[in-house]
């Protein structure tokens, strides 16, 4: 096995903090340093790799999609020299950036994993120390061609993992679509493929600018007045968090406002509120009238997946036809429509 190299960026989150009187803080070089402590990481089976750490270093609570351009840069600019990349994130937004990632990064070919920790790597009991080797060993020796979240051994395709426990070690879940890898004892592919040495079009980092989005959860007795503000100018795209396989109040004062939002081109998309499944409008009479009145299905798309998709796709010079006929195609695998 040659040896590869992979790029670190470490943006900041709980994987990279020191103790102090105050509770875990941010320390400049602290990681590098712990890491630099740990012979395991220096093996002669381990790839070698170098660590970039982002100053100041980035709260996951505060990523703003000027975050992930920068961090999507970044990659790109070291995109010749390494093998793959390993991002180091906070867990709270992490779904996030995977997400708004795999639709930035257009034409990739390497392995883009994020990771990171519930417990800081200089920590005892550290969950972070596995979650960082094999994230760079999977990148250097199972290097799978797409952004993908690393997690308590199991990698999942980015676009499709959700944050699923606040405390737990198995932070995340991919409720919609199998892991592409699980390390257990051996490592066994299951949705993931390897990437290939064909030739392929230059990486492309897709600029994604700030969009104004809603998003609204139904609940029994909720105001169309709330759904009408949430969808008033300048709100480009509203996400509807949705009963069951995406149903709504047939009410007409609610049904009205949707369609008078879609015709002037705002994009609606219907999500269900469920942790697993699909929306499927054509299921009930309920969906039928969200669907007539101009909403579009977001399958199984995560909410974290449509959100940045919206993102990505409302940065484009595209209208509001394509967009729509956009967010019901499977872009970068988040979607089943089948």
């Amino acid at each position: 096995m040659s040896q590869k190299r992979i790029y670190v960026a470490y943006t900041g989150g709980t994987i990279g903090m020191q103790k102090s009187a105050n509770g875990y803080i941010p320390v400049p070089g602290f990681l590098s340093d712990t890491v630099k402590a740990m012979p395991e990481f220096y093996r002669p089976e381990m790839p070698q790799f170098d660590i970039h750490e982002y100053h100041p270093v980035i709260d996951s609570s505060d990523m703003t999609p000027a975050h992930w351009l920068h961090i999507a840069e970044d990659i790109r600019a070291h995109y010749d020299d390494y093998d793959g990349f390993v991002v180091l994130h906070g867990t709270d937004t992490m779904a996030y950036t995977a997400s708004a990632l795999s639709f930035m990064l257009e034409n990739l070919t390497k392995p883009v994993i994020i990771t990171g920790s519930q417990i800081p790597l200089a920590q005892l009991r550290s969950d972070g120390q596995v979650n960082l080797l094999n994230s760079l060993y999977l990148a250097a020796y199972y290097p799978i061609a797409e952004v993908a979240l690393y997690f308590n051994n199991q990698l999942f395709r980015g676009n499709r993992a959700t944050k699923a426990d606040a405390d737990g070690f198995n932070a995340f879940a991919s409720p919609n679509f199998p892991p592409l890898l699980q390390a257990g004892i051996h490592i066994e592919m299951l949705a993931g493929q390897l990437a290939s040495s064909a030739p392929a079009a230059p990486l492309k980092v897709a600029k994604i600018t700030p969009q104004p989005i809603s998003v609204v959860t139904l609940y029994p007795g909720i105001s169309v007045d709330v759904i009408k503000n949430m969808a008033a100018a300048p709100v480009r795209a509203l996400i509807i968090k949705s009963y069951g396989v995406g149903n709504a109040p047939q009410d007409p004062a609610l049904l009205s406002t949707l369609k008078e939002a879609s015709e002037r081109g705002t994009i609606i998309v219907n999500c269900t509120q469920c942790f697993k499944g699909k929306v499927n409008m054509g299921g009930y009479a309920t969906g039928n009238a969200l669907r007539l009145s101009g909403v579009i299905s977001g399958y199984d798309m995560t909410l974290e997946a449509t959100l940045t998709k919206l993102h990505y796709l409302l940065s484009q010079p595209l209208n509001a036809e394509q967009i729509r006929a956009q967010m019901q195609t499977s872009l970068r695998g988040e979607l089943t429509t089948g």
